[in-house]
């Protein structure tokens, strides 16, 4: 069991965000990009080492989006001009947001991104190696009416097929020898929130089943996976400092905890008012870990390790304390571009990560 845990991305460095627009326009060969590529993910090896956290990530730095081994390797995803605005907040109010590409034709897988990101990071990591892959229903945002029903009658077929790839995608990880395997499924904490669940309603994927039948695929991506740690992360939203939802985990917990079954260990973001309370906890199973999202990605300022052992310590009055870790609420970086924090920032909350919980826990 891990304390000081990441979720996975960290912020690009500029030099890597400079490459891939230049191998974008084609004035960098993939084989020098490539070679850029390994550098950023060295550098984002190393800082998380000397934080003292007990886990890393590649960064994702091969990734433009945290959801980059469905969206990056399959075919059937296109630019086009979308017919659905999802609701999004800043620290200046609600703003709607759209998302550039949709799912236009039928999912085909067409390479691995976790081949290449396990196979290099396990060479250069020293601590735990955790790899994240995407949860099928993030592709919600993908989902278009005008554009999608041509190959899907449903978007529950698409998220079918995203599952595939995404357990695809999994079993290769499992195979090269991975030991931690983190799904990201931001979609479920955003239905906390009655406006998200209204534009879910709208589109054709209805909170309830996303609750229900959407679980369940998420659930079978792993279902049946022996030997290795199996993690899946909530948030209400993580886009360049943007949210997308606010509300406790009382409307999902239940759901959460009885259906996600074959997880490990459930990460979920507590950095602010917004998550609500600790009680939905409760109903958590006695042999599962919560890892408690108690450090902002989204602003640069620093937490106290007194306001964490506080926070740490009224969640202990509903959960166990020994099955409970801290980390951050999300990435740093869900798309390439990150959050509105300097790099300097990012190693301060994962230091601070680092020695509240080994403080707390020894």
């Amino acid at each position: 069991m891990y304390r000081a845990e990441v979720i996975g991305s960290m912020l690009r460095p500029s030099y890597l965000k400079e490459a891939r627009a230049a191998f974008e326009q084609g004035g960098l060969s993939a084989h020098d990009f490539k070679r850029v590529e390994d550098r950023a993910v060295d550098q984002v090896i190393a800082m998380q080492e000397g934080t003292g956290v007990d886990v890393v990530t590649d960064g994702e730095m091969r990734r433009f989006l945290f959801m980059g081994p469905i969206t990056e390797t399959v075919e059937g995803i296109e630019l086009v001009e979308h017919d659905s605005a999802m609701p999004w907040s800043t620290p200046e109010g609600d703003v709607e947001w759209t998302s550039p590409a949709a799912v236009t034709s039928k999912l085909r897988k067409v390479r691995s991104m976790v081949t290449e990101e396990y196979s290099y990071a396990r060479a250069r990591a020293r601590l735990a190696l955790k790899v994240t892959v995407p949860s099928p229903l993030v592709l919600y945002g993908f989902w278009s009416p005008r554009h999608s029903t041509a190959a899907y009658k449903d978007a529950f077929e698409m998220f079918a097929d995203a599952a595939e790839v995404g357990r695809s995608e999994i079993q290769e990880l499992v195979s090269l020898g991975c030991e931690y395997i983190q799904v990201d499924a931001p979609e479920l904490a955003t239905l906390v929130d009655p406006r998200v669940r209204d534009w879910a309603e709208r589109l054709g994927f209805g909170a309830e089943r996303m609750l229900t039948e959407g679980i369940d695929l998420i659930n079978a991506m792993v279902e049946g996976i022996s030997g290795v740690r199996l993690g899946i992360h909530l948030c209400r939203g993580n886009n360049a400092g943007m949210w997308m939802a606010s509300g406790g985990y009382d409307y999902i917990a239940r759901a959460l905890f009885d259906r996600a079954t074959a997880f490990d260990v459930y990460f979920l973001e507590y950095d602010d008012a917004r998550s609500g309370s600790f009680e939905p906890l409760a109903a958590a199973p006695d042999d599962k870990q919560v890892v408690l999202g108690l450090v902002s990605t989204k602003t640069p300022a620093l937490e106290t390790a007194q306001e964490l052992n506080a926070r740490i310590d009224e969640a202990a009055r509903v959960v166990d304390r020994d099955q409970l870790g801290l980390s951050t609420q999300c990435g740093f970086a869900s798309i390439a571009a990150g959050n509105p924090i300097t790099e300097a920032d990012e190693e301060s909350k994962l230091r601070l990560v680092a020695d509240t919980a080994h403080a707390a826990w020894g």
